[in-house]
């Protein structure tokens, strides 16, 4: 399981899928936001929650049809797919690597951006705990979405139907608990509710990834 994640860290990396792809486009998302609203400083600071927890979402959604296509097309995934490990593994394996290079980065990289839309400084601690808690969720998810669709010629689109409706109520909790924690309220409710969906997509995807696996590969 170490060596599947680490090659699927590289591959990451080495396909431009990684690190730098999310990170910019959540970086021009937030930047483009004062153009659109205006630069007024109030109310960039009260759509702040929202705009950030929508710009992480839709940055953690860029390289979902990269998690399996990669391996489905060098015949990598029908390998994996006969070997010892069973493909639950494979699954959890798959939606960390993409945490780690896509949910992680945009966890450390809010706060800054966060700035840039004038989010009270009360929100910060809140902001980058609902992105801790809420997008190896939004992992679990979008690789379920990926197995349904690998194979597919141009299956980036329905990628993204299948999976959005599905990101919806973390992206609820996750931006009311920055907006609590902006506005000095207790925060605790959302953010268990989004460890909530976290762990339940952690605990029953990976069996449902694998399954749409199978029938996939057949």
């Amino acid at each position: 399981m170490i060596a599947l994640l680490m090659r699927d860290l590289r591959l990451a990396i080495r396909a431009g899928g990684g690190f730098g792809l999310g990170l910019a486009f959540f970086l021009i998302v937030v930047v483009l936001v004062p153009f659109g609203v205006g630069p007024e400083a109030g109310l960039l600071s009260k759509i702040a929650p929202g705009i950030l927890w929508v710009a992480a979402l839709l940055a953690a959604l860029l390289s979902l049809d990269r998690i399996f296509a990669l391996d489905f097309e060098d015949g990598s995934l029908a390998l994996l797919a006969t070997s010892p490990l069973p493909l639950e593994g494979v699954s959890l394996i798959k939606a960390l690597a993409h945490w780690i290079t896509t949910g992680l980065p945009l966890c450390f990289a809010a706060p800054v951006l966060g700035f840039l839309l004038h989010l009270p400084t009360d929100a910060y601690w809140f902001l980058v705990i609902s992105l801790l808690i809420g997008t190896p969720g939004l992992s679990m998810i979008g690789t379920f979405g990926a197995a349904l669709t690998v194979g597919l010629r141009r299956g980036g689109l329905l990628l993204s139907l299948l999976v959005l409706p599905l990101y919806v109520p973390t992206l609820i909790m996750g931006a009311d608990a920055v907006r609590r924690g902006a506005d000095g309220m207790a925060a605790t409710t959302p953010l268990m509710l989004l460890g909530v969906i976290t762990l339940g997509s952690i605990a029953v995807l990976p069996f449902a990834t694998a399954a749409a696996l199978r029938v996939n590969l057949r």
